[in-house]
């Protein structure tokens, strides 16, 4: 993806005259070095302040919107975003439900049930396009569907981080209650090295990479992917769609919060663009940040994070109807183990709109950021022991 070239002068200037909120004075232009566009400091007339609320800690999972921060992107939105991080304990649309924030970082499927419990919550931009979710089990365990489940001690982290594997389990005609033995997951994959767990529920850029960071007892040496059976979710046609980024559905309405969404929208993916281009200097931001894991897990993370949004073939952010149509069917059929659904009638049409997107695309477009990714290559990342 390097081809996220400045288009010129004219360009920069169609892009500036869109940002309604800032001023026309003296313009500076910040190198990159990531070919994502151009960043065009202005005076603000008005700056708006912005909340974001994360769904987890910091780690590369949000590194685009850390580095829209730190490559000055919101800024020449006139835009001042505060970062909150989230936690076990903190729901983020619920967060921007009770109007704490400004905009939230959630899974689709959870962020749909706290919209049929009564959020009024909308999805803006769907930056995520793949689902990152895996289940992961020794090789001697002779775990490669979800049949395999069957018998089996099978982990999960619940919080509804557990939708995808009971959907893969009813898909293989097993009952999530009665077939298996449901196993409550710590958020890392001690269970499974320890052997508590038959097939864990891992993150393809996060708890993956836990157990490929650690050693092997038997040889002294790191752990390798020979070791293991890994099923993807995505692979399995159950994926179900995760980040993205929520605003307000009462504020929508509004004019200056629309041309708020639109510059925030774009600011953040002008981020991850960046990101798509600079795994390094991005990994290298959010342990800055304060990641609670390593650089060289983060920069796994980051690489791994990158293949689920790039290639974008409509646009980065953009919500595909039939990604969406998936997602919102298997809540609806998936059951957990009280035998509810995640979701009990289908999203209405106003859950989710690629308005905000489309208009964020246009100003980043001129300023000459690839939207798509088309030529996007992931790099190649050794685990490192420990992920230091």
């Amino acid at each position: 993806m390097r081809n996220q070239r400045i288009k010129g002068i004219v360009a920069v200037m169609a892009a500036v005259s869109l940002f309604a909120a800032c001023g026309d004075d003296d313009e500076k232009k910040s190198d990159d070095g990531g070919g994502s566009g151009d960043t065009t400091a202005v005076e603000c007339e008005e700056t708006t302040s912005v909340k974001l609320q994360l769904q987890w800690v910091t780690q590369a999972q949000f590194a685009g919107y850390y580095a829209a921060v730190d490559k000055g992107y919101y800024e020449a939105q006139c835009l001042d975003v505060t970062i909150l991080e989230g936690a076990v304990d903190i729901v983020p649309q619920t967060v921007l439900a009770n109007g704490e924030a400004d905009f939230a970082i959630s899974w689709v499927p959870k962020a749909l049930a706290s919209r049929e419990a009564g959020a009024n919550i909308v999805n803006i931009a769907q930056v995520f396009q793949r689902s990152g979710t895996l289940q992961v089990s020794f090789k001697d365990a002779g775990i490669t569907s979800p049949a395999d489940f069957a018998g089996k001690k099978v982990g999960n982290w619940g919080f509804g981080n557990e939708f995808e594997v009971f959907a893969a389990m009813t898909q293989a005609g097993l009952d999530p209650a009665n077939d298996v033995e449901n196993v409550a997951q710590q958020f890392d994959m001690v269970g499974l090295l320890e052997g508590d767990i038959d097939a864990a529920e891992a993150m393809t850029y996060n708890e993956y990479a836990q157990v490929l960071e650690a050693i092997n007892p038997e040889t002294g040496e790191l752990y390798t992917p020979d070791d293991f059976n890994v099923i993807s979710y995505e692979e399995e046609g159950v994926g179900m769609l995760q980040d993205a980024i929520w605003a307000d559905g009462s504020r929508l309405s509004d004019e200056g919060y629309r041309d708020t969404a639109t510059k925030f929208v774009a600011a953040s993916l002008q981020g991850w663009a960046y990101c798509g281009d600079n795994v390094a200097e991005c990994a290298e931001l959010v342990t800055a940040k304060g990641s609670q894991l390593g650089l060289g897990h983060q920069t796994w993370q980051m690489n791994e994070i990158n293949k689920l949004i790039w290639p974008a073939a409509d646009g980065v952010g953009f919500i595909q109807q039939a990604a969406w149509d998936r997602t919102a069917q298997l809540a609806l059929e998936t059951k957990n183990l009280e035998g509810s659904t995640v979701l009990t009638a289908a999203p209405d049409a106003e859950s989710y709109t690629n308005d905000i997107v489309t208009a964020a695309h246009a100003l980043l477009t001129a300023l000459g950021v690839d939207i798509n990714g088309a030529d996007y290559a992931p790099i190649e990342v050794t685990p490192t022991e420990g992920g230091a």
